[in-house]
């Protein structure tokens, strides 16, 4: 029953991931819950899963055009460069204060997502140069909160892209890849420090890439403001859940 329930959240994550970005967060507590695995080892199984759920998206996303390149690769420098150090500082820290960590982002996604995209910054005022520093900056934020929590790369850059001014489509898609360098870079730290359950992993990757199918199919077919109220709510239910039980 347990790998049932399982199952079916993580075929909800997949298709969260596919079609807002938020949603790989929902799986580390699923898999604690319903796997036994230990929050190091949930964190970092979760993680090692995003690089092929990216490597799928990233093909998707692609093969409709959503994916702008100049704006995507300052985004995975910054994320390869600093998911090996997130996941490194990850292995250093205790249980309580990574749940507690895991519950703010959880609750800062789902409160951002119920809020109107304004943007702060518009990307396409900024010289050339100083919005490659700016995706530089916003990669290597991204790719340290990745490998320390082990949510996916999405759930922290598509946020952050949309209140400096970027389009949501191409904050999602440019998500996609990300996801691939910070998932990569953070799991080669999880990997030495046996933090990945490869006998899980395989399955609900399994599982992930078909939901991730779906999400894409609906991100460009169909609105998603309700997919966002829905990912809200559950994020500040189960960020609430989980840093009551962590505090």
């Amino acid at each position: 029953m347990h790998l049932l329930v399982l199952g079916f959240i993580t075929l909800l994550v997949g298709t969260l991931i596919g079609t807002v970005g938020v949603g790989g967060i929902l799986l580390i507590p699923a898999l604690g819950s319903f796997a036994g695995l230990s929050t190091h080892v949930s964190m970092g199984t979760a993680l090692f899963s995003f690089i092929f759920t990216g490597i799928l998206g990233t093909y998707l996303y692609q093969r409709r055009g959503s994916i702008n390149w100049e704006v995507t690769i300052p985004l995975c420098l910054g994320a390869l460069l600093f998911g090996y150090v997130g996941s490194l500082t990850n292995a250093n820290t205790s249980v309580r204060s990574l749940n507690l960590l895991l519950a703010a982002v959880i609750i800062f996604a789902g409160v951002y997502a119920l809020k109107p995209h304004t943007g702060i910054i518009s990307s396409d005022g900024k010289g050339k140069l100083n919005r490659f520093i700016l995706l530089l900056l916003i990669g290597s934020m991204v790719g340290f909160g990745s490998g320390l929590t082990g949510v996916g790369g999405p759930v922290l850059s598509v946020p952050i892209m949309v209140a400096f001014g970027f389009h949501p489509l191409t904050s999602i898609a440019a998500s996609q890849v990300v996801q691939i360098t910070a998932a990569l870079s953070g799991s080669i730290g999880n990997f030495r420090h046996a933090f990945i359950d490869f006998s899980v992993a395989w399955w609900i990757t399994l599982i992930e890439l078909l939901g991730v199918s779906i999400g894409v199919y609906l991100a460009h077919t169909a609105s998603s403001s309700l997919l966002k109220k829905i990912v809200s709510i559950v994020c500040v239910i189960v960020g609430s859940y989980i840093f009551l039980r962590s505090w």
